[in-house]
Order: structure tokens, then sequence, then C-alpha cells
């Protein structure tokens, strides 16, 4: 059965293709469901008219789909996540991960559409592919950190040394200018009411 395709079909045809199906599949589902307009000897100019309308509509969804791939391959999304040995993570970075990043960054994309064989388990830099339109695809950029690797970094920094030289005494600071001890405070004090009688 010949139909041209009113809309984009996955694994079928684009708007405005003419395409040969199964004559089950055009009566009871494209047909019923306006998806498709059966192709017949009496209404082939009406299909050339019609095709070259779906025709422009799509070539103005194109530039748009092609606009949307030019800003998701400038894309990097950064996950951080705790890390075993080996750099392999507890847990992963798995296609809903990515779609709810892409939704954040303003791109509606489903589920089925991030081309990602199997979840990232290992930290560092992927590139997944984005079906955006039909066979046309956008490469986002993944990112992989270890969670908690700032605060690391942060408590290795360079920090003084027990047994390390302390800063000197000012230079102008004599012995006999330090502090008293305890002892010696009170062997003055009993000292001075004897100096004090003296003078009387």
């Amino acid at each position: 059965m010949k139909i041209i395709l009113k809309e984009n079909i996955e694994n079928l045809g684009k708007r405005g293709d003419i395409v040969n199906v199964a004559a089950g599949y055009g009566r009871n589902y494209l047909l019923p469901k306006k998806l498709a307009i059966q192709v017949t000897p009496s209404n082939l100019k009406m299909i050339e008219l019609e095709q070259k309308a779906l025709r422009k509509k799509l070539e103005k969804e194109m530039a748009s789909y092609n606009e949307i791939i030019g800003r998701m391959n400038g894309v990097t999304l950064t996950f951080k996540r705790k890390v075993a040995e080996k750099d392999t993570l507890f847990g992963s970075v798995s296609v809903a991960d990515i779609r709810e990043a892409l939704m954040e960054a303003g791109f509606e994309i489903e589920k089925k559409k991030i081309l990602l064989l199997e979840p990232i388990k290992t930290i560092g830099e992927f590139t997944v592919p984005v079906k955006v339109f039909h066979d046309d695809k956008a490469e986002v950029k993944i990112i992989v950190l270890q969670e908690g690797a700032e605060k690391k970094a942060k408590a290795k920094e360079p920090s003084i040394e027990a047994g390390a030289e302390e800063d000197p005494a000012p230079e102008d600071v004599r012995p006999d200018d330090q502090v008293k001890t305890e002892p010696e405070k009170k062997e003055k004090e009993a000292e001075e009411p004897e100096d004090a009688e003296k003078k009387d």
C-alpha cells in the first residue's frame, strides 16, 4: 500500500515522504489517525500539492532542529559521584540522570533518544550521542568527577610542621623584662613592706 506521510514517523519516514506499507498497518493505524494519506491514481495531483506543502514545513523544522543540535553540541554536563577503588563509582550516571540535566539546561529530550548503551560507572570524560531528529544527532560531553575531591585537595595544602622554628622574640626584649614566675612575684611582694619600714 502506497501512502504519503503527514507526520514524521520513526523508522518509517519524514513528513512528505511517499512510502510503501503493509495494507493492514496503513488502513488500521496510519490512515485512521490521520498520520498519512493513501496514494491512488485518482488523487495523484492532490498528493503532489500536499507533498510540496509538507516539504516546506519540514524544511522549517529542519532549520530548528539544526539549531538545537548546534546548541547541544556545545553542552557539557558535569556529575559528581562517590568513588571506590580504581576510579569506579558507587552507583552510576544513567540515561535518566543525563535527561534530567539536559532538561535543566533547556532541552526537552525523550529518554529513548539518549544513545547511552550502558550507565557510566567510572570517572572521566565521555561523549554521548543524542538523537534529535531521525538520524540527525548531537554529541553531548559528559564529565564525571569524584565527589568531595575539592575537600581532599584543601586538606592536602601545606601546613606548619611540628618542631618548625618559631618566630624569634623581638630584639629589644631583654631577659629581665620577661614575665616573672609565680614564686618570683611572691618573693618581691614579701620584700616590699620591709623596704617601706626602713624608709619610715
